[in-house]
């Protein structure tokens, strides 16, 4: 499944970010704690530079606890990295955040310091900017692409924070990432395809998350195929059209917001050593693709220049 989703104003939010960094202080990033790589932008760290930075692993009661922990770890290996695990239930630790980016900045003490808060659509940023605040200020809600331009918050203690938009990058070259991004609903719906990403949940799942699947869908054992898992799942909740014949999207549908409700427990779908593999993968995947632009460039030029040989011969027969 390729994913490609950008709309205007995310290029719009890419600009205004690039332009507005020099200003700020340190950067906020919120990422869903359930896919902590997926959900870390390329695109930003590139902006970012060597801005100090605090991760946010937002959704951490949806995540495995023991992983969550290890990510945090991972992160905080970089250089002027720090991690925090939050959720939307102990409002208390979120507020904390501002205490925690006051110290990342101890030469800014006393004074004003400007915190950019960024993260991809969906990922909670708007709740945790309204609970730093302590009052409604950011539009939230459960479909990505809410914020839409950037804006300055107040959230007191000397601590101001720039808004911006959930920014996704112009081309997924990860296909695993886009597949969990759409997994975790960072994707609408209309970019993507439902039995697609249930097929990826499914395998994932029964590789590491096998009773949960039998306990959630009352089964005795887990099929040896994703397939045979989502029609399973398919027969269990009714999922059936013509001829007894399971419906896979109706039944991808479910196990996928299954997923993202909860349903089947705390999950982490990604963890920093398959993350590292996967990088390699993509670094690959990326230079092939570059080598083919290129040998597709100079494929056209060499047309066009021996189009350029034969109309000049042509004249001068002519």
């Amino acid at each position: 499944m390729s994913i490609q989703w950008f709309p205007g104003h995310m290029h719009k939010a890419r600009l205004e970010i690039q332009s507005v960094l020099p200003k700020v202080d340190v950067v906020i990033e919120v990422l869903d704690a359930r896919i902590p790589y997926s959900s870390e932008n390329p695109m930003l760290a590139e902006l970012r530079g060597d801005k100090p930075c605090l991760k946010v692993l937002a959704k951490s009661d949806l995540a495995d606890d023991a992983m969550t922990e290890i990510w945090i770890s991972h992160f905080e290996e970089s250089v002027g990295v720090r991690a925090h695990a939050v959720t939307t239930e102990d409002v208390p630790t979120i507020r904390r955040l501002k205490h925690i980016v006051a110290k990342m900045v101890p030469h800014r003490a006393g004074m004003t310091i400007t915190a950019m808060i960024v993260g991809i659509p969906n990922v909670g940023k708007s709740t945790i900017i309204n609970f730093l605040a302590n009052r409604k200020i950011a539009k939230t809600g459960n479909t990505p692409a809410v914020t839409q331009q950037q804006q300055r918050v107040n959230i007191g203690d000397s601590v101001a924070l720039l808004d911006t938009p959930g920014v996704l990058w112009p081309n997924v070259h990860n296909v695993n990432s886009g597949y969990r991004l759409g997994l975790v609903g960072s994707i609408k719906d209309t970019a993507m395809d439902y039995a697609d990403i249930g097929f990826f949940g499914a395998r994932y799942l029964a590789a590491n998350y096998p009773e949960r699947l039998m306990q959630r869908y009352d089964l005795t054992s887990v099929p040896g195929t994703d397939l045979e898992l989502i029609e399973a799942i398919g027969r269990r909740r009714g999922c059936l059209g013509k001829s007894n014949l399971v419906d896979i999207d109706r039944a991808s549908r479910i196990l996928v917001n299954d997923i993202r409700g909860g349903e089947l427990g705390r999950l982490t779908l990604e963890t920093p050593e398959l993350m590292r593999r996967e990088q390699v993968q993509t670094a690959k995947v990326i230079a092939e693709k570059e080598e083919a632009s290129k040998e597709k460039d100079a494929k056209r030029k060499k047309r066009f220049r021996d189009k350029q040989r034969a109309q000049r011969k042509s004249r001068e027969m002519n």
